[in-house]
């Protein structure tokens, strides 16, 4: 897994404080950036968060490259839907000698780790078989129809693996952009940094945590899971594992408290 921060709002909590500064002050457009001093700026963020006013901080957005994740981490994190995702394409994109996702309990456990690596090589090998018996199908069928023999490769490979990849398994690696806003990271990690979520994307989301803190350290200084700040919401399925997750992230977050 890798995750990288490719871009942001620049001057992120600034932004929000200007726009926080509108709705509490008679300022005029022009005047919104004059006199928001580091301080002034990190007293506005800390105001809306103490107050609940998120909308502020839709303002600012964060772009991320993450690969060596699963189609299966894909099916969840596209769950949040205030986002704009760009994943690479197993229609256009061949995937010869896939990468695959190990699960650490797979990886583990005597006997699962030979059985999900032998899962893996059928499913090339069955992927492969599919998409070059289509193709030379497909590749006939456009040469009858007076199509070059380069025309009609290039457009029978596409058709073929367009196919094929039903058989990809779920552990079948993946690479995305994602950009997301601060008011929807902040409810990515309410959930997704939960000692509840799935072991995959949870270190996905830690990732992102830590990425973001070092930017913007004011504005995600309460982001995190619930229990960071006040009881588990989790009820009885709580990991019951507060002092551990606290520590967790003051420490992934450079936090000295």
């Amino acid at each position: 897994m890798k995750v990288s921060l490719l871009a942001y709002t620049p001057e992120p909590e600034k932004i929000i404080a200007a726009a926080a500064k509108l709705c509490y002050s008679g300022s005029t457009i022009d005047g919104l950036l004059g006199g928001l001093t580091p301080e002034k700026t990190e007293s506005f963020i800390e105001m809306l968060s103490e107050i609940g006013h998120e909308s502020p901080i839709e303002h600012v957005s964060f772009t991320f490259g993450i690969e060596g994740v699963s189609r299966a981490f894909l099916a969840q994190i596209t769950r949040h839907r205030i986002a704009s995702y760009s994943v690479q394409s197993q229609r256009y994109v061949r995937k010869d000698q896939f990468e695959y996702i190990l699960p650490p309990e797979v990886e583990k456990t005597p006997g699962a780790r030979e059985e999900f690596i032998r899962a893996m090589e059928e499913a090339q090998k069955s992927y492969d078989r599919i998409a070059d018996l289509l193709k030379e199908r497909h590749r006939e069928t456009f040469l009858a129809q007076g199509l070059s023999e380069k025309e009609a490769a290039r457009k029978a490979e596409k058709q073929a693996i367009e196919d094929a990849r039903f058989v990809l398994p779920n552990a079948c690696d993946t690479k995305m952009v994602v950009t997301m806003n601060a008011r929807s990271l902040h409810n990515f990690f309410r959930h997704r940094c939960c000692g509840r979520a799935q072991w995959e994307i949870r270190a996905v989301a830690d990732e992102m945590l830590r990425l973001v803190s070092e930017a913007a350290p004011t504005l995600f200084a309460h982001a995190g899971p619930p229990c960071l700040f006040g009881q588990c919401p989790e009820g009885r399925m709580s990991c019951g594992k507060m002092t551990e997750m606290r520590e967790h992230y003051r420490k992934l977050k450079g936090q000295t408290i």
